[in-house]
């Protein structure tokens, strides 16, 4: 590793509770190499704490605090892990740039939480953690959310051709990168929370393996436009969405009795896919590839099904522009980190409708 190396760990828990993804990004040249990457998967007893923190709920404040320390340590290890990965020691690491695991997101009343104790995570580490990303932009009238189209007009927009990327975790969230012309982005619903916590329910799995589950039902249209004409889906963004909205209660109150839970999975993947689509029809015009990074960029049928719907655009994976779509969320919040340490903006205003560019982020020194 150069001397010169100007390294940063970048860590990911998404609204999926499926893990931690961690990225160990060189930003000695201005733009993100990665280096080296790590996923540790959460427990199911970890994962069930986090579902039932998400509700209001006895002692909640002593259980929110507790499970902060705890995904505190998981984030630790996961660095330790990363680094020795790496062979890189964590004094040759500017900073941890971290997400932290949201359970509340209420941009309506002007708040977001994310569980994760960063000061306690400096302790553990010995590296200066950057956290807390999304409260300035908050603050400054926005919905601190998306938070990733400024990394992707960063790295990934291209003056002649028209792009977009939709990242598929438990919400997904898309960026419109027109060839010219203002950047675009906002969370387009669920992506795959939904479908996840379906196939928990009925098949004791933590996640539709390639959509093969789906595959075999069959799709109830008019539920699917019902659920299409949510005001979620209809209103126009800036928005940002989460757990706390799109849950299994949403899903249950609409659901007939008699449906097949197959046919369930068949029509939540096509509402992935169908709200993904409709937003790029409405929001993106012009467009001449759509990339798709997240757990959901290897799921086959999704990516076919989102395909199928827009038939004038390629559809492919962030692979394909040399950035694994596994990790393109954790190479991001590094991303961010970075921009905190050069004092530079992180924020779209246009995306999340804060009042102006701000510097996002509070640093725990180590």
């Amino acid at each position: 590793m150069s001397t010169t190396s100007k390294l940063f760990v970048g860590l990911m828990s998404g609204t999926s509770l499926d893990g931690i993804d961690a990225a160990l990004v060189d930003f000695s040249s201005g733009q993100p190499s990665l280096v080296a990457t790590h996923y540790q998967p959460y427990d199911g007893q970890l994962v069930q704490a986090l579902l039932d923190i998400h509700h209001p709920g006895q002692n909640e404040l002593h259980r929110a605090a507790m499970l902060g320390n705890a995904l505190s340590h998981h984030y630790a290890d996961t660095v330790h892990k990363l680094l020795a990965t790496a062979g890189i020691g964590p004094a040759q690491v500017t900073a941890i740039g971290n997400h932290g695991q949201t359970i509340r997101h209420h941009p309506d009343s002007h708040y977001t939480l994310q569980l994760g104790n960063h000061a306690l995570l400096a302790e553990l580490t010995g590296i200066s953690v950057i956290g807390d990303f999304r409260s300035r932009d908050m603050a400054a009238g926005g919905h601190g959310a998306p938070l990733v189209p400024a990394f992707h007009q960063a790295v990934f927009g291209q003056a002649d051709e028209g792009r977009a990327l939709v990242n598929i975790g438990g919400i997904a969230n898309i960026t419109c990168l027109p060839g010219n012309g203002a950047v675009r982005g906002f969370d387009t619903g669920p992506g795959n929370l939904l479908m996840d916590a379906w196939i928990q329910a009925h098949r004791g799995k933590r996640y539709d393996q390639d959509g093969a589950w789906a595959s075999s039902g069959q799709v109830a249209e008019p539920l699917l436009q019902q659920w299409l004409e949510d005001p979620y889906f209809v209103s126009p963004p800036p928005k940002s969405t989460g757990r706390d909205y799109f849950n299994l209660d949403w899903l249950k109150a609409t659901l007939p009795d008699s449906m097949q839970p197959a046919d369930v999975q068949a029509t939540l993947l096509e509402l992935t896919a169908r709200s993904v689509a409709d937003a790029i029809h409405r929001f993106c015009p012009g467009l001449d590839t759509l990339f798709v990074c997240g757990g959901g960029a290897r799921n086959s049928t999704l990516l076919a099904h989102i395909g199928a719907l827009l038939p004038q655009i390629k559809v492919d994976k962030t692979d394909a522009l040399g950035i694994d779509a596994d990790w393109v969320e954790a190479i991001a919040f590094a991303w961010l980190a970075w921009r905190f340490d050069q004092r530079l903006p992180g924020n779209l205003p246009a995306v999340t409708g804060a009042a102006g560019p701000r510097i996002l982020g509070a640093l725990y020194p180590a």
